[in-house]
């Protein structure tokens, strides 16, 4: 499976936000996630990195 999870950057260290993410889409200046369990959140900040090995995206509010 391609999906992944988001964490978001905290002091320096990482809290899980959102498990096996689908789909991730910028909108305005949040962004939006679906899991594959249909759960859906937003998010108001940018996206750090993203790796796609690791199946893990960072999130920061910065």
């Amino acid at each position: 499976m391609c999906e992944a999870n988001a964490y978001i950057e905290k002091d320096g260290a990482e809290e899980l936000y959102l498990e096996s993410v689908d789909i991730l889409r910028p909108e305005e200046g949040k962004i939006f996630m679906r899991n594959l369990f249909g759960e859906q959140k937003t998010f108001e900040g940018k996206v750090k990195e993203i790796s796609l090995i690791k199946h893990k995206i960072i999130l920061t509010g910065d």
